[in-house]
C-alpha cells in the first residue's frame, strides 16, 4: 500500500491524499461503509459502486469467521470473489467484537477465549490467529489484534491493556512478516493506538505504534461512550504524533459532525455503522440537516427525498413514499434510506476533499457543521 499526501488545508490539519492498493486507489478523506457479514445490509454491490460511489468497504473478522467460516472464504478465493466486490476491502481484527462480548469472553496474555453469540460455542483468538484469519478472508488492509477498553475505564486497567495491545502488536507484526498472503495481491497490516481517554497513555501508545513503521496507523478505543470533546481532544493529541506521511484511520466514527471535526484534526479514514443502522430506523442525514422519516410532517410531502443528492434514488423517490415504506416496515424503505445515507456520507467526505484542495476547507466546514446538526 502506498500513500500520497497531496494537499494540506492552510487553516487546519485537514489533508487530501490518495491510497494505492492492489484492488485500486482510495481518495482521502474517505468514509468506508461497514459490511459486517460480507455485505452492506440491503445494498447490492453495483449500488455501492454506482450510487453510493464507495471506494472501499469493511468486512468483520469475528462475524465472517463464525459465518460462513474462513474455509469457505478461502475456497472461494477470498472475500472479494465471494461477495463480488472488486475494490479494496478493510477487515478489522475481531478485537472490538470480542470487547463487546464482555460477558462471554476471557482475556489473557496468550489471547482471548470467547463464546459465539450464535450457538455458544467456544473459540480462541490470539494475535497470530487473527492474522491467519484475515489472511484467509483476504482484506487489502488488515488490522492488528488489540483490546478495546470501555468508557469509562480505570487508569490502571487502561495502562495494562495498552501495554498488552503493544505486545500483541509485536506478535502480529512478526507473524504477518513471516507469512505470505493466500491470494494474488498484497495485504497491509495496520496497528492501533489505544489508551482510553488518558492523554499520557495515548501519547505513549501513539509513539509506540509509530515506531513500528507500518504503512498506515489507526486510532481505536473511541466512540465507545465518551463525550465528543474527549474524542476530539484524544484525536488531536494522537494526530500530532502519528507520522504525516501515512494515512490515519479513526475507527468506528461517527456522525457527520464527528467526521468533519476529525478531518480538521488530520484524520484520513473513517467507518461507522450509523448511516446504515439509522437508515433502517428511518433517520436520514442530508446536506441541510437530519430528517426522521417517521414524523407525520413528511406524510404528504411529495418532494424528492433530497433533490441535491448525488444518489439518483434520493432524487427519484419522495419523502411521502419513503415515510410510507418505513411505517409499513417494507424492505424497500430500509434499502432506499441506506442508499441515501451512505451516498450522503461519501458526498460529505468528497466535498471535504474538494475544499481541502481549494484551500477553503475551514470556512466550508463551519457552514456545514451548522447544517448537519440541524433537525429538520
Amino acid at each position: 500500500m502506498k500513500f500520497d499526501l497531496q494537499h494540506q488545508d492552510p487553516k487546519s490539519r485537514a489533508r487530501a491524499g490518495r491510497i494505492e492498493t492492489d484492488h485500486g486507489s482510495i481518495e482521502t478523506p474517505i468514509f468506508m461503509p461497514v459490511g459486517t457479514a460480507g455485505t452492506v445490509k440491503g445494498v447490492h454491490q453495483h449500488e455501492l459502486h454506482n450510487e453510493v460511489k464507495a471506494q472501499i468497504i469493511l468486512g468483520n473478522t469475528y462475524h465472517l469467521y463464525l459465518r460462513p467460516g474462513t474455509d469457505i472464504l478461502q475456497e472461494a478465493g477470498g472475500l472479494h470473489k465471494f461477495n463480488g466486490w472488486n475494490k479494496p476491502i478493510l477487515t478489522d481484527s475481531g478485537g472490538y467484537q470480542v470487547y463487546s462480548l464482555s460477558g462471554r469472553r476471557k482475556i489473557k496474555e496468550e489471547g482471548v477465549t470467547f463464546q459465539s453469540h450464535i450457538d455458544g460455542s467456544r473459540h480462541f483468538f490470539s494475535p497470530e490467529r487473527a492474522i491467519d484469519i484475515q489472511r484467509q478472508i483476504g482484506g487489502d488492509i488488515i488490522m492488528a489484534f488489540d483490546e478495546c477498553t470501555p468508557y469509562p475505564c480505570e487508569y490502571n486497567y487502561a495502562k495494562k491493556s495498552m501495554h498488552m495491545t503493544h505486545r500483541w502488536l509485536k506478535r502480529c507484526c512478526e507473524h504477518f512478516d513471516n507469512t505470505e498472503g493466500l491470494y494474488d495481491y498484497k495485504q497491509t497490516l495496520v496497528p492501533i493506538v489505544q489508551g482510553s481517554t488518558y492523554s499520557d497513555l495515548r501519547k505513549q501508545s501513539a509513539e509506540a505504534i509509530a515506531s513500528f513503521d507500518r504503512a498506515a496507523n489507526a486510532i481505536g478505543g473511541l466512540s465507545v461512550g465518551e463525550p465528543a470533546e474527549e474524542m476530539y481532544k484524544t484525536t488531536d493529541l494522537v494526530c500530532n504524533i502519528l507520522p504525516q506521511n501515512k494515512p490515519r484511520y479513526l475507527m468506528g466514527v461517527g456522525t457527520p459532525e464527528n467526521i468533519l471535526e476529525c478531518i480538521a484534526l488530520g484524520v484520513d479514514m473513517f467507518d461507522c455503522v450509523l448511516p446504515s443502522r439509522n437508515a433502517r430506523h428511518g433517520l436520514l442525514y442530508t446536506s441541510e440537516g437530519i430528517m426522521n422519516m417517521k414524523n407525520a410532517k413528511w406524510k404528504d410531502d411529495f418532494s424528492p427525498i433530497d433533490s441535491n443528492s448525488t444518489c439518483t434514488t434520493s432524487r427519484f423517490y419522495t419523502k411521502a413514499y419513503l415515510r410510507h415504506l418505513i411505517h409499513s416496515k417494507e424492505l424497500l424503505g430500509a434499502q432506499i434510506a441506506t442508499l441515501h445515507n451512505l451516498s450522503f456520507y461519501l458526498w460529505l467526505v468528497g466535498e471535504a476533499r474538494k475544499h481541502i484542495i481549494a484551500g477553503d476547507f475551514a470556512s466550508w466546514k463551519d457552514q456545514m457543521l451548522r447544517k448537519v446538526k440541524t433537525r429538520l
